[in-house]
């Protein structure tokens, strides 16, 4: 079987770099790599990149834990998230609600952290850029 990597690409449409000092807070998220629109040594072809965009992000890679992340603002405003989240384990309840605070900070919660039949602390919430977390702490042994 080949060696293969499946990576998220997250499409910020505008606010990446706001998400990812977001993420450095409530996560602790590393900045691996970051480059703009402008930094771009072959610039876009006239008219796909929104007018304004030239200083956002045109490609950033964030480590966050063991999970590389990589994450954008596109070429326009019109991202967002639908179909899918991210899930966040976690060793502990007490890691687990903070974590869960920051990212329901300005976020919705879709389900409070509670007991479940597979863990002892799980959630749902989707931030303020509109990712969507599931929030769990590994069923105990």
């Amino acid at each position: 079987m080949m060696n293969t990597t499946i990576q998220p690409y997250l499409f910020f449409g505008g606010c990446c770099e706001e998400a990812i000092n977001f993420y450095k807070t409530v996560l602790g998220a590393d900045v691996e790599m970051l480059m703009r629109h402008r930094d771009n040594p072959e610039p876009p072809p006239p008219g796909m990149l929104e007018a304004g965009f030239e200083d956002k992000v045109m490609h950033a890679t964030i480590r966050i834990g063991g999970a590389v992340i990589m994450a954008s603002d596109g070429c326009d405003d019109k991202s967002h998230f639908d179909g899918f989240r991210l899930s966040i384990a976690l060793p502990t309840e007490a890691d687990a609600k903070r974590t869960f605070a920051g990212l329901s900070d300005g976020g919705e919660v879709q389900m409070p952290l509670s007991k479940t039949f597979w863990s002892p602390c799980f959630g749902m919430v989707t931030d303020r850029f509109g990712v969507g977390w599931m929030v769990t702490v590994s069923a105990e042994q």
